[in-house]
């Protein structure tokens, strides 16, 4: 369905539940702005507009200006794998939070990513790895990552609920053991080591300073790809078939190809993420893909909150704190102890995670809003 017939149904739909005896819509598909747009104005353009805000701009100029004051450590340990991370459970946010799709098999297509990194480059393994250049290695990995996704969401879309949760986590345990007992394709249990990050133009990205800024780009792009995606139609069409699947299929989407081509782009997210992870480990294993790891992306969607892409890098940089610190405290044997604790307390006095309660910190104790009076109402 073209941008104007989609206008058209969603003015149209619009229209008929304001004109129903005491009815609202069943869904709010559009925000006004966007819904009262004039058909000639660029909507790239406004969405634009809206990304480029002086809060934005002293969010990416305290990004560039981390490492000056951060440690190496900090810089690589804490910055690079929080980005890395993040930008794989922003995928799962964008499922999750705009397609209602909470999908366990996120950190399996970064998996597939790595493994594929692996075998089409130069690791360890020089009897499995084909040695290829790795512009090309990475190019190949990451659509066959992506095509991968897209067969994932093909098998899971038909499911909704604990369904979609059950069948995306038979997959990922699926490709663990499958990883873990193949020694043809996999190398078994040990994995790959060896796989660093390239050498460019002078430029070695195994170094921590220049890895944070690889991976500050990435998600930079990964985090304005969806926020330009959700206001594009296709985005508002998928967070309308979040609400309402019947109403959207009457309307004229397809239901099951938006689902199928929102996986394919949370797809292209976890690939990337997938590939710098396993460029931070300078390695892949099948323990990289394993039932924490998957648990472990849906716990750093969760901490940061589903509800904005920012939620995800805020749940990877308080999850990366409490894996690193955290055994400080506590045994390190005792780490997911702490980890099921603090998820335990977001989700039962914040279900939006650390951004609800900075939301709700706000309400409480940030300035209140004068409410104008109006004149014309009656007492």
């Amino acid at each position: 369905m073209s941008a104007a017939r989609w206008r058209r149904a969603m003015n149209s739909s619009a229209a008929q539940a304001a004109r129903a005896p005491g009815g609202r819509p069943d869904v709010h598909l559009v925000e006004p702005s966007a819904a009262t747009m004039p058909p000639g104005e660029s909507r790239w353009r406004k969405a634009g507009a809206l990304l480029f805000t002086p809060r934005y701009l002293v969010v990416l100029i305290a990004l560039l200006l981390y490492p000056v004051v951060a440690s190496p450590f900090f810089t690589y340990q804490i910055g690079a794998q929080s980005l890395a991370l993040g930008l794989i459970a922003l995928s799962l946010t964008f499922l999750g939070g705009y397609g209602g799709m909470v999908s366990l098999a996120q950190m399996t297509v970064a998996g597939v990513a790595g493994y594929l990194v692996a075998i089409f480059g130069t690791s360890s393994a020089q009897a499995i790895s084909l040695g290829w250049p790795w512009p090309i290695a990475v190019l190949f990995a990451v659509v066959i990552a992506v095509v991968c996704a897209t067969a994932i969401g093909w098998l899971s879309v038909r499911t909704e609920g604990i369904y979609t949760i059950m069948i995306t986590l038979a997959i990922g345990v699926a490709l663990f053991y499958l990883a873990q007992q193949n020694y043809t394709l996999f190398n078994g249990f040990q994995g790959f080591n060896k796989l660093f990050a390239p050498t460019v133009a002078g430029i070695d990205f195994r170094e921590p300073l220049p890895f944070y800024y690889l991976t500050l780009a990435c998600s930079l792009a990964g985090y304005f790809f969806v926020r330009l995606l959700v206001k594009a139609p296709f985005g508002l069409a998928l967070q309308g078939i979040r609400d309402n699947p019947r109403r959207m299929n009457s309307l004229g989407f397809s239901v099951t190809a938006h689902r199928v081509a929102s996986y394919a782009a949370a797809g292209l997210l976890a690939a990337v993420g997938g590939v710098l992870i396993t460029w931070y480990n300078n390695r892949i294993s099948p323990g990289t893909i394993n039932t924490g790891a998957m648990i472990n992306i849906l716990i750093i969607a969760v901490l940061g909150g589903m509800r904005h892409p920012i939620g995800a890098f805020i749940g990877a940089i308080a999850f990366v704190l409490l894996q690193n610190f955290a055994i400080d405290l506590v045994d390190r044997e005792r780490f997911n102890l702490v980890i099921g604790g603090v998820f335990l307390a977001i989700v039962l006095f914040s279900p939006d995670g650390l951004l609800g309660l900075w939301a709700l910190a706000r309400s409480r104790f940030g300035p209140r809003r004068s409410v104008p009076s109006n004149p014309r109402r009656q007492p």
